[in-house]
């Protein structure tokens, strides 16, 4: 299982470095025993608004039932296995192979007050919505100020 880091190095790949950050990201992978950042899928965090937030995975060319998602002791890992399904592969010969088409695993640490309310796939993408619960006796409250002179 890989923990996904907080980067802002693979914006890298955009520009005229990619194949030389790749070499690189690859080389420094084998020798740490950790996955390339290449090999984990994009994804965008959302702040809807104060309480709400939204996690939306890039999972394209996986079905619904090749991905998991588990919230365990606080952590969350979404898991996507990749299930080859080209029928007769063996007499398909690649010309170019550039899609990337690994098995992943992201796991996140979730505050104990941050709940998972639903996940949902939409054209390539795992979207999982989540509510930051705040219990009433934590939230500010107004106190009221008396004029006794009244």
């Amino acid at each position: 299982m890989s923990y996904h880091s907080f980067s802002l190095v693979p914006g890298l790949y955009e520009d005229m470095f990619s194949d030389r950050f790749k070499q690189i990201d690859n080389m420094f992978s084998r020798l740490t025993g950790e996955k390339p950042i290449s090999d984990i899928p994009s994804y965008d965090l959302i702040q809807k608004n104060e309480n709400n937030y939204q996690l939306i995975i890039n999972t394209a060319g996986y079905k619904e039932e090749d991905l998991d998602i588990l919230v365990h002791n606080n952590k969350l890992t979404i898991t996507g296995k990749y299930k080859e399904n080209i029928d007769n592969k063996d007499n398909y010969k690649w010309l170019h192979k550039g899609i990337k088409r690994n098995s992943f695993s992201l796991s996140f640490n979730l505050d104990n007050r941050i709940k998972v309310k639903q996940a949902k796939i939409v054209l390539g993408l795992l979207t999982l919505d989540f509510e930051y619960e705040i219990p009433e006796q934590e939230k500010p409250r107004k106190v009221e100020i008396i004029n006794e002179k009244k």
